[in-house]
């Protein structure tokens, strides 16, 4: 998997990071799906189907980039009706890509974006609120889809769903790390106590 850009700070970095980490397990279900049930429909429900959603999740990401990061080299779009899990796998790996590149740039010492998450909202100022935001999107719909697999009668295995929480193992397939080094922990005891003594 292709690496997000440096940033310069130690939180731009590590959200920019956890958003491909993010992108991982999405990677994982659509890995782990069986075929037959990605343009199931469930009986007599006019629902979405697995291949509607993960469609969309590529879809938003663009618009994102769109109004927030237009600097940014846009992904193509993915039409829900024709695109195969094979396509969708090399979609979201592209714009996961770009949104932890967007996410750097506003989180960075010099932000450049301000968020936009849709045409009609305000656009909100460089925080950890945007990164909070794009998280949140994308599990409700993994959530969705795990629950539709498993009412067309194709449950996920439990190694897949006890994978999709096994963040230390993302993390490192992902070729970062998520352990801080005793050294790291030290110093930020230290800063921790300082405040604290100050206020003494």
């Amino acid at each position: 998997m292709p690496r997000a850009p440096a940033p310069n700070s130690d939180l731009a970095q590590q959200m920019a990071h956890a958003f491909l980490v993010n992108d991982r397990v999405n990677q994982l279900l659509l890995e782990h799906l069986d075929p037959r049930t990605w343009r199931a429909q469930i009986p007599d429900q006019k629902t979405r189907t697995i291949a509607d959603i993960f469609a969309h999740v590529h879809n938003i990401r663009r618009k994102w980039l769109r109004l927030s990061a237009p600097h940014l080299k846009m992904p193509a779009g993915l039409d829900r009706r024709k695109c195969t899990q094979k396509q969708t796998q090399k979609a979201l790996a592209e714009s996961g890509l770009r949104c932890s590149e967007m996410l750097a740039d506003a989180l960075g010492p010099s932000p450049k974006t301000k968020f936009m998450r849709d045409g009609w909202a305000r656009p909100w100022p460089p925080s950890v609120a945007i990164f909070a935001y794009m998280i949140t999107h994308e599990a409700h719909h993994r959530g969705q889809i795990c629950i539709l697999a498993h009412q067309l009668g194709y449950r996920l295995s439990g190694t897949v769903t006890s994978h999709m929480w096994a963040w230390e193992r993302l993390y490192k397939e992902c070729g970062f790390d998520l352990a801080i080094s005793k050294t790291r922990v030290s110093k930020l005891t230290q800063q921790a106590k300082r405040p604290a003594e100050a206020g003494r």
